[in-house]
């Protein structure tokens, strides 16, 4: 199956007579623009229903490279139990294809087309908190909570905490990107999606030499 590259913001979906519309989140440019071999599943937005949130997966094919399309209105406390779900799935297929990987669709604002995060190896973690943080000299975590106050721990130093914000995190991690170190995410579990995408983008693009732990923490 050939992925056919639109040059919109919204992804459209029809299903039993209704148009439904996935608003993707927003990224200032992509790495990955272009990928084959795809099939989708669709997290929409739905202010009708209790949980808001509505789950088409049934064109996924376990051999492909999945494209997850998430509307990004929803929050990570809604989206999360759904992304693990996928990665389930496609792990416990029947058929497999080791090379196949999974992908955030969003929208590339430099290019306005479609563009993509890789979440591949990504694993979720909501038993953590942080009133219970451990963590070893070498590891920096990075806090996002929904008060767009990011804060930048560091164990090594007595557990100095910086407050920060989303314009100047690069400033304040760039004493931290050395190749020794480990950064690790926290994410508010009522952060929306949009705002997840960003602040990833935002480490992936800024984070140079240090490793980025592909456990994430999603805590309430």
């Amino acid at each position: 199956m050939k992925y056919i590259y639109l040059l919109i913001i919204s992804i459209l979906f029809f299903s039993c007579g209704k148009d439904k519309v996935v608003k993707l989140p927003e990224i200032n440019t992509s790495e990955i623009s272009e990928i084959n071999d795809v099939s989708a599943a669709y997290l929409f937005y739905d202010k009708t229903k209790a949980d808001s949130v509505d789950l088409n997966r049934k064109n996924l094919i376990s051999t492909t490279n999945w494209l997850v399309n998430i509307d990004k209105r929803l929050t990570l406390k809604q989206v999360i139990p759904h992304i693990k779900f996928l990665q389930e799935k496609k792990a416990n297929a029947g058929h497999k294809n080791e090379h196949a990987k999974n992908y955030f669709t969003c929208h590339d604002i430099s290019k306005n087309n479609l563009g993509f995060i890789e979440f591949t190896n990504l694993v979720y973690n909501n038993t953590n908190t942080l009133s219970n943080l451990k963590a070893s000299p070498n590891e920096i975590i990075v806090n996002f909570n929904t008060s767009n106050i990011i804060r930048v721990i560091n164990f090594k130093l007595d557990t100095v905490s910086k407050k920060t914000t989303k314009n100047n995190l690069a400033k304040t991690i760039k004493p931290f990107d050395v190749a020794e170190n480990t950064i690790k995410l926290h994410f508010n579990s009522n952060l929306l999606f949009q705002d997840y995408i960003t602040y990833k983008e935002h480490i992936i693009t800024k984070i140079k030499h240090a490793k980025i732990s592909p456990i994430e923490f999603i805590y309430n």
